[in-house]
């Protein structure tokens, strides 16, 4: 299954002689799913139905849904109320009697309000039945396009999200492998500084300050902190593999990556080790832009 990103478009239309439609459908990120839905006069019957189709194609985002319609060819017909346009007739040449006024035009007496009357064709049962089963067809066809999109895109950042799990393992490594974790190198580190604070204080017990050396050299040992970020990159790349809405999961597997690798600077008492943890918190608030954007 296929990663898919939060943000899309797709658009579908068609009709034919009685409505034309098209469906907008545009989506960006969310926590959860949020459908909002636009429909036109006549059509709200069609909202529970919306929102069921989008939610059984879509897991997360805010989704904008529009529906605009337009009567075809044949969608009204234009009717002559003659009961109206006889009091307007009437009306006029009373007044044209007592008023010297220039006779009104046609295009005058056919914008009166009820002259004109606008005949719908979409009125029996039948035909709207077999028009809500074309547009929903249609909002079909525009949410295929919109999750094709979001498809496209969570590709993409699946990519870069590889390559980001392939720096911290890298990183990792190089934490592991830092000379500052080998025992000859603590352990002489630990002995110039007893030998330093003997010199500044001679009273203190050496053997006491060796046992609290010991101790603080534990606290400061990396190694269950690497051992978790193995198995978080791990933990991700299962993830991308696997695809579907997984954003939620990658977020939170960004912020344990990221809880290690202050744990890891924290403890860190060498600049070379420093450097690599700050090279770590950099790729994690990359991985972080980046999962925001998945569904």
């Amino acid at each position: 299954m296929a990663l898919r990103s939060m943000t899309g478009f797709a658009r579908a239309d068609g009709g034919g002689d009685i409505v034309r439609w098209a469906w907008e459908l545009r989506s960006v990120n969310g926590k959860g799913l949020d459908v909002r839905v636009r429909l036109p006069a006549g059509f709200d019957r069609l909202e529970p139905e919306v929102r069921k189709r989008c939610a059984a194609r879509l897991t997360r985002g805010n989704i904008q849904v529009a529906l605009s319609t337009s009567a075809g060819t044949e969608g009204q017909r234009l009717t002559i109320n003659e009961d109206v346009l006889a009091t307007v007739l009437d009306a006029m040449e009373r007044i044209g009697k007592k008023l010297a006024v220039q006779p009104p035009t046609l295009d005058g007496i056919l914008a009166l309000r009820g002259v004109v009357e606008v005949e719908d064709r979409v009125a029996d049962e039948a035909t709207r039945e077999t028009l809500d089963a074309e547009v929903l067809a249609g909002l079909d066809a525009a949410l295929d396009g919109l999750v094709a999109m979001r498809e496209r895109e969570g590709t993409a950042i699946g990519r870069v999200l590889a390559l980001r799990l392939d720096e911290m393992a890298e990183l990792t490594d190089d934490a592991e492998a830092s000379p500052a974790r080998a025992p000859e190198t603590i352990r002489t580190r630990l002995a110039e500084q007893i030998a330093t604070l003997l010199d500044a204080a001679p009273a203190l017990d050496p053997d006491r300050l060796y046992q609290e050396a010991v101790i603080l050299a534990t606290k400061a040992d990396i190694r269950e902190e690497l051992d978790r970020l193995h198995a978080h990159i791990a933990a991700a790349r299962d993830l991308l593999a696997r695809g579907g809405p997984v954003g939620r999961r990658l977020d939170f597997l960004a912020q344990e990556f990221g809880r290690e690798v202050n744990t890891l600077c924290a403890k860190s008492n060498d600049r070379a080790l420093t450097a690599i943890g700050l090279d770590m918190k950099a790729v994690v608030d990359q991985m972080r832009e980046q999962i925001q954007n998945l569904e």
